[in-house]
């Protein structure tokens, strides 16, 4: 049996919540277009077993080097014993010569697989497949076993610390530089060995998402240590360029700047999209169709109530702005709140089908609305 969908119908954390109630056991796949990523996650009657994603694999090896719990002439013997024909796992081999016990190898793994997780939970588009059945072979270096719902909250709890870091780190797409230094002698620094990591990365060029892929860190995990360094004076923070080179697209006309925002984001640039669609608040912010580029902006960065805010206001503006009624549906499902949800997207259906709207686009709508029913009422439960 499979579950699939594009995730702006139905958001990832529905769809983990959906699995976990459902206690299924199987595959899931995320895709994401924009981010040209792809996670993979395994489940066992409802619980996460395993997850992996493309663009960070989170080797084990080199996870148990980091954190200095094996050296790396534990890791060349364990490799080389699997090159010379060994055919067990790396962490049964790590295990075995004396290098890991269980218990850290499990650690490390149950820590990948949650870094794969809350990664993927972020993404508000892209595509989501679900395969149920039999796992033959779960892909992993230890076994694991953990709650979905504990994942849920541990999520929950990160979009609320994210809205803390949000005023000073908007986005991947800042720039951070070192600070001026400061008059006067302070003393050495008193960094962790990550934060010493991410400050020696910080080169004034590359952006807050080159410095993860380049350390193989999470986006979370990179923007909560340079909020740090920011709030130290270490680091200065810098909004990406729209675009090297050019002004952001002040004096520019309404129509124009919004069509680079979209250029920029169906070239899979959001940084750019963010500063344009900025831009063009600043200088119209009156415009129904600037406050709806803000909430899909919003709704990409995982942040359904600004999201919200800006869809509202879209609609006070111009009642009629069909988009509008649309996004504003997504938001509220994000936020749980599925009755809402449904009476817009239906208030857009209404409109979409006088307007002979796109029908593959007509047809998602009608898919989420039915989604957002039945997951209401398995989340309800036999009383509700």
């Amino acid at each position: 049996m499979a579950i699939e969908g594009p995730l702006k119908e139905l958001g990832i954390h529905d769809v983990f919540q959906l699995l976990d109630l459902s206690r299924k056991t199987g595959v899931l796949t995320v895709t994401s277009t924009l981010r040209h990523n792809k996670g993979t996650v395994y489940f066992d009657n409802g619980a996460v077993v395993y997850a992996a994603i493309q663009s960070n694999p989170h080797p084990l090896g080199e996870l148990l080097l980091r954190a200095g719990k094996i050296t790396e002439a534990d890791l060349h013997r364990a490799r080389d014993m699997q090159q010379q024909g060994d055919k067990r796992r790396l962490g049964e081999i790590l295990i075995d010569i004396g290098a890991a016990s269980q218990r850290e190898l499990e650690r490390q793994v149950s820590f990948q697989v949650e870094e794969v997780i809350f990664e993927v939970m972020n993404w508000r588009e892209g595509y989501f497949s679900f395969v149920e059945g039999p796992l033959q072979e779960v892909p992993a270096d230890a076994t694991v076993r953990i709650s979905t719902e504990s994942l849920l909250m541990e999520g929950a709890r990160r979009i609320d610390e994210w809205s803390r870091i949000e005023p000073k780190i908007p986005h991947m797409g800042v720039v951070p530089g070192l600070a001026p230094a400061a008059g006067g002698d302070h003393g050495g620094l008193d960094l962790l060995p990550a934060e010493w990591e991410v400050l020696a990365a910080v080169d004034g060029d590359r952006d807050l998402r080159a410095i993860a892929e380049a350390l193989g860190r999470s986006d979370f995990d990179i923007a909560k240590t340079a909020f740090g360094l920011e709030s130290a004076g270490l680091i200065s923070i810098a909004r990406g360029s729209p675009a090297a080179g050019r002004s952001t697209g002040e004096g520019e006309d309404l129509e124009e700047v919004l069509q680079r925002a979209a250029t920029a984001l169906d070239g899979g640039d959001v940084a750019s999209a963010q500063a344009w669609a900025d831009s063009a608040h600043a200088q119209f912010p009156h415009e129904p169709a600037v406050h709806v580029l803000l909430g899909h902006l919003s709704l990409l960065g995982n942040q359904p109530p600004e999201a919200e805010q800006h869809l509202r206001r879209a609609l006070r503006l111009d009642p009629l702005v069909a988009p509008a009624h649309r996004l504003l549906g997504d938001a509220l499902a994000r936020q749980g709140r599925f009755g809402e949800a449904i009476e817009w997207w239906q208030r857009w259906l209404k409109i979409g089908e006088q307007s002979e709207e796109n029908p593959e686009e007509l047809r998602r709508v009608r898919e989420a609305v039915q989604a957002a029913e039945t997951l209401g009422t398995l989340l309800r439960g036999p009383s509700g």
